[in-house]
């Protein structure tokens, strides 16, 4: 019974200990609201960068069978802690093929993507930072959209 007892304490702790670190990558994420996202409802998220450090960026995105356009526009800015933009720049990704194909395979009701968003992103000084995401399609609300996570890798 002691030797049950000591397998399942092992197995907890590695769980959280495994979690703790996934949870550590996420810098923000989302769930929307009956797969909607209004125009102007940025997705944001503040964290405190004790050190210089660099983060290869990733965001995952997930959409429903509802989603209408074969793109996904957005733009990513990152605020210092003045509430000034430290860095800002527009995305356009390719979902779907010219025949409106999803480029994905569709998997528990979600086609989700992994798209890059910067490789080796510096923040030299240590600080209060924002991660913001702004839904930058022009039919607002946008349907179809499930969930958003930015990761470092």
């Amino acid at each position: 019974m002691k030797r049950l007892a000591l397998v399942f304490s092992c197995l907890f702790l590695a769980f959280c200990g495994c979690r703790q670190q996934a949870e550590k990558n996420v810098l923000l994420q989302r769930s929307f609201y009956n797969n909607n996202w209004e125009r102007f409802d940025f997705v944001k998220n503040t964290i405190d960068v004790k050190e210089k450090t660099s983060y290869d960026l990733n965001l995952r995105i997930s959409f429903t069978e509802d989603y209408p356009y074969n793109d996904f526009s957005m733009i990513f800015t990152v605020f210092d802690a003045y509430g000034d933009p430290y860095r800002a720049k527009a995305y356009k990704f390719n979902l779907k093929d010219g025949e409106g194909q999803w480029n994905s395979e569709l998997r528990d009701g979600c086609h989700t993507f992994e798209l890059p968003i910067n490789k080796s992103f510096l923040i030299a000084d240590p600080g209060k930072y924002t991660f913001q995401i702004e839904n930058y399609m022009p039919i607002t609300p946008l349907v179809g959209v499930k969930e958003l996570t930015l990761y470092k890798k």
